[in-house]
């Protein structure tokens, strides 16, 4: 098999990581390139070659992109981040080669939380109710203020005294349900049909995975919401779907990411290997392979990166710096 040039964007945070971690675990010949908005990184280690690029919204990211490109003759490019699913979208016409995304209004859609709601409601289909902070008229017990493009949990407040002064460009406010906590990793192949999904009971620190399991006793509704979504969303490739069961047994969805998620390190030893279906229907041209879902549950742990003959972190850009994992 021909060696193939991935550029894979992100890879300070657990999911730039874990794309790499599936590439290095899977059967292909793939020479991994990571770029990242910081020099050093947890996640430096993993790739073949480093790059250090500009966010996603600055006005060189689209050309350091393609200088890369151009470089290291890219074949695709997974991106890891929101603001970078949405920028490689909106500007894929200057990148010459393939990347692994939504059309531009789809990723547009699901990078704004509040978007996502205005989108869905249009069409009916379940999700939490949502506002602007000067239209919110204090009907429900339970709120949660959040950024409209948010990342992870930061910035977020439950139940806040004050918001009025919170802007409706950057902030949203959204019934807070109480239930359990799932997520729903899902795969849509570029003819737009459900692949197949996998959905997990989580416990986050920081909003982070840190306990899953996997469970399946939802799988008729889960299935049934998805392909609502996917009738009216041009959602290419993995993407995932945040929600809370009530004890109802209601599945209110409240985020829903277009990309490949966080616990994608977890779920491909669970029979679902969204970053292998991507990769064999981006890079290979070939269909994606069949789910198999496994029961089970998974934890998260801290390791450290040892770099024993590295004085700098300068020095420690890639997998060539010699290192260990303690």
């Amino acid at each position: 098999m021909d060696k193939k040039n991935v550029l894979i964007t992100g890879i300070g945070g657990n999911v730039g990581q874990g794309i790499i971690r599936n590439i290095r675990a899977s059967q292909f010949n793939i020479k991994v390139i990571g770029a990242n908005v910081e020099a050093f990184s947890a996640g430096n280690h993993l790739c073949d070659v480093f790059y250090k690029v500009p966010y996603a919204y600055d006005n060189d990211y689209i050309k350091t992109i393609q200088s890369i490109v151009e470089k290291e003759a890219i074949d695709l490019i997974l991106p890891a981040t929101d603001f970078e699913v949405y920028y490689l979208a909106k500007y894929k016409n200057k990148i010459t080669c393939d990347i692994a995304v939504s059309e531009e209004e789809t990723a547009s859609n699901y990078l704004d939380k509040y978007n996502t709601y205005l989108h869905l409601s249009k069409y009916n289909i379940p999700f939490a109710s949502s506002f602007l902070p000067s239209e919110y008229d204090a009907r429900f017990q339970n709120i949660i203020l959040k950024p409209r493009k948010g990342r992870g949990s930061r910035g977020i407040q439950i139940n806040p005294k004050e918001y009025s002064t919170c802007s409706d460009k950057d902030y949203m406010i959204q019934e807070l349900h109480e239930g359990i906590e799932i997520t729903t990793a899902f795969y849509v192949t570029k003819s737009q049909k459900l692949h197949g999904f996998i959905t997990f009971e989580r416990i986050l620190e920081n909003g982070t995975t840190t306990h899953c399991k996997v469970i399946t006793n939802y799988d008729e509704k889960i299935k049934k919401l998805l392909r609502e979504i996917i009738s009216v969303s041009k959602i290419k490739g993995s993407a995932n779907v945040q929600s809370i069961v009530t004890k109802e047994g209601k599945i209110v969805p409240f985020e829903i990411n277009c990309r490949i998620s966080g616990t994608n390190s977890i779920r491909s030893n669970f029979g679902f290997k969204d970053v292998e279906y991507t990769l064999e229907e981006w890079l290979y041209k070939k269909p994606p392979s069949k789910p198999n879902i496994k029961k089970g549950v998974a934890t998260r742990v801290l390791m450290d990166v040892i770099y024993t003959e590295v004085t700098d972190f300068i020095h420690a850009q890639d997998s060539t710096a010699k290192h260990r994992i303690f």
